[in-house]
This record gives C-alpha cells, structure tokens and sequence, in this order.
C-alpha cells in the first residue's frame, strides 16, 4: 500500500481580522498566491502530477463562494486542475489533508494539493447578525426550551445534565469554552497564564526566525509585500491579562485575552505518495501516519480533540508517550487545558511554539497551518513524531499524527 507524504508545506503571514495587514486580500487572490509559492518550492512536481486541488474554507460564502477551489485553478492559469471546496469549519484543511491522505492509501490519485484560507475581514453578511442562520426547531421542546442534553463521550465525566443553553447547534464558540471551563473547574488564572504562555513563546519563536521558516511573503493590491504575522502582542503580562472583563457572560472566565482572536490567512500543503515523490527526487519532509474525526455535543465542543486523539493513537499503535510534539489549536485557553489534562500531554511538548490565541486563529487555513507548524517544529527541535488536533465548530474534534522523513 503507498505512502502519503508531505513534500511541502508553507503559509501566509496571519493577519488580524479587519484593521490587520491582509484585510484588503480576498480569500482567492490570497491562497492563489501561496499555492503558487509552495509548488514553487517543489518544481519537480508538475501541474499534470496533482490529481486535484482540494481547499478548506469554514464560510464558502461571498467572496468565498461557488466553488473557490476550481476558481483558485483557475486564477494560477490552470484550467486541467479539478478543484472542491471543503467546510468542517475549523477542521477545513486538516479534512483536505485527510483526503489526500485517504486517495493516495487508496491508490486513486499520486498528488493532491491541501489547501486552507480564511479572511474574517470579508466576510459575508447574509443574516441580520452576519452568521448562518444554524437554528432550527428539531432542537426545541415546547416552551422554547432545549431538548437535548449534553452528550459527554469523554471517559471520566459526570453523567450528562440539561445546561439550559440557547439550541443552535454553531452556538457561540465562547459559550462553549464557558461550558467547558465550568464542567472541568478550569480556573481563570491558569486560563490567563496559559495565554501569557502562548504569547511568549510565539514572540520567542519569531525573534529565534521560526515562523520566517514557514511564512511566504504576499502581495497586496497595492503593492505592498507582507512577510510577518500581526502577531504575537509583545510585552503581555498576566497581570494585563488578568484584569479584562469576561465576554461571554457576566461571570464568566472566558476573555478577549485567552481566547484567539479573528484574523485572515491562508496555508497549503503538497501531499505525494512516497513512490511518486521518489521517482521524481524529492525528500518527504513528514509521512502521515493516521488520522481520527470525533463528534461531542456542540456545547462542549472544546473536548472534541480528546476521542479523536484516542482514536489516532490507537490506529497508529501509539501512546502519547510516543509523541514528541503536539500542537493543539488554541482557540481558547479553556479547551486545551482541558484536553491537555485528559491527555496527559506534558507541557514541554504540547504548542512549544505558543499557539492561536497569540497567533491567530483563521478558521479555514487552520488545519493546514497547523501541519507546516508541526514539522516545522519537529525539525527545529530534532523530533520524530507529532501530532495536531483540534476542536471543531458544531460539536467536532479531529487528529493526524505525522512521521518526520527529513
């Protein structure tokens, strides 16, 4: 059975979300650039190699809309590439990745191109609040009431109890960091001193050139060339970050300072059978090893990476102890205390870099920027294996874990 392999794999600087550096790129112009960048990287690989282009976006709406993958082909003046879009929300382009992943197992396909872009800046506004109307009267008993009741399918959880929240299956992502802070007793200052954590590092990791390893620069429509992220905010202190108000609810713990904030970007990989990138010269940087989906109850949808974590590591027959970095998204402080906690993940492995609340958090782009960071990560610090995970809206978690080759 072939090998997936990973022969590339490059980003755009991050950008924050409206007032941010990449607010005037539209989400097609945007990942057209990188994807030129990163088959850039691999010239061996030609355009009639890559059996299809494959592009996570959480809001294919708007700008975003119709089919972007085919229209990006298109764009890069390649009119024999097939394109699909594809939306597990955050999970977007850890689910293209899977599926490149899953056509090369199979041997359909030699290479595919995973791909992720997100810009909040442009979104579209098609409600009156601006989101997807997700509601829907199946969720409610009479009186207005939920009917549903939190399914816990996490080893070690209390039995399950009616939270009495509002029944919209894409509820707001912080209610369900407040749930999961609450259900787990996860205190605000370890919330605020992991954000601080994340911060630091990812400020460390841009003045050692890590992100540089990994960023490719993007053209503006004014010229302009943007190669750094917008973040991490420099000079943060707990004591800052301590002092703002809960967002979410009066008394809450979740704040504008652990949560990540919304931004734009965009990321590719290109992902090879290994037979296929043997013959044409080139060295893998990773194999993927396995891959894992899990779904919980919406309102706790911060646990999600914790059944899909259990699940990879069970098909590749591996314990966490065989894991040399992990990066979970960060989305918000709550949910990966907790699912560092159920994992049993030590903290000189897990995000060693810092993470989404001080780098970003574009939902599309996500899954793909997560990967480049992995190996990036494996191969700063001489690692073998990693794993990435993450929480997905809707009630999701996914998991891969990837073999370095280089």
């Amino acid at each position: 059975m072939p090998e997936a392999v990973i022969v590339a794999a490059v980003r755009s600087p991050i950008g924050r979300a409206v007032k941010g550096s990449l607010a005037s790129m539209r989400p097609d112009d945007l990942v057209a650039q990188v994807i030129r960048h990163g088959l850039e990287l691999v010239p061996e690989v030609a355009p009639s190699d890559v059996e299809d282009l494959l592009l996570g976006c959480a809001q294919p709406a708007g700008e975003s809309g119709f089919n972007m993958a085919r229209i990006v082909a298109i764009q890069l003046g390649l009119d024999g590439l097939p394109g699909t879009t594809v939306n597990r929300y955050c999970g977007s382009s850890m689910q293209t990745t899977r599926m490149a992943f899953h056509a090369i197992k199979a041997g359909e396909g030699e290479a595919y191109i995973s791909a992720g872009v997100e810009t909040v800046s442009r979104f579209a506004r098609g409600t009156a609040d601006g989101w997807p109307d997700t509601r829907n009267e199946i969720f409610t008993a009479p009186g207005g009431r939920t009917a549903r009741r939190v399914d816990e399918r996490v080893q070690g959880w209390d039995d399950p109890r009616d939270l009495g929240l509002l029944p919209d299956a894409h509820m707001s992502m912080g209610q369900t960091a407040e749930n999961v802070a609450w259900l787990k007793a996860i205190e605000r200052e370890d919330m605020d001193r992991f954000a601080v954590r994340s911060q630091r590092r990812a400020e460390q990791a841009a003045d050692t050139g890590f992100w540089a390893r990994e960023i490719c620069p993007v053209r503006l429509p004014d010229g302009r060339l943007v190669a750094v992220d917008d973040g991490p905010r420099r000079g943060v202190t707990y004591e800052a970050v301590s002092r703002l108000s809960p967002v979410f609810r009066p008394d809450g713990r979740v704040t504008a300072g652990n949560s990540c904030p919304l931004n734009d970007g965009a990321a590719m990989l290109v992902v090879m059978s290994d037979a296929r990138a043997r013959e044409l010269g080139l060295t893998p940087r990773a194999r993927i090893v396995a891959t894992a989906v899990s779904a919980l109850s919406p309102e706790i949808m911060g646990l999600g990476p914790v059944e899909a974590t259990r699940t990879v590591l069970r098909r590749a027959g591996m314990t966490m102890a065989d894991i040399d970095q992990v990066e979970i998204n960060e989305a918000f402080a709550a949910q990966v205390l907790a699912c560092q906690r159920y994992l049993e993940i030590p903290d000189d492995r897990l995000n060693v870099n810092g993470g989404a609340i001080a780098m970003g958090h574009p939902f599309g782009m996500s899954g793909a920027r997560l990967t480049a960071t992995l190996l990036n990560s494996l191969e700063c610090h001489d690692g073998q294996v990693g794993l990435q995970t993450m929480c997905t809206a809707g009630g999701q978690g996914m998991a891969m874990i990837v073999e370095r080759l280089s």
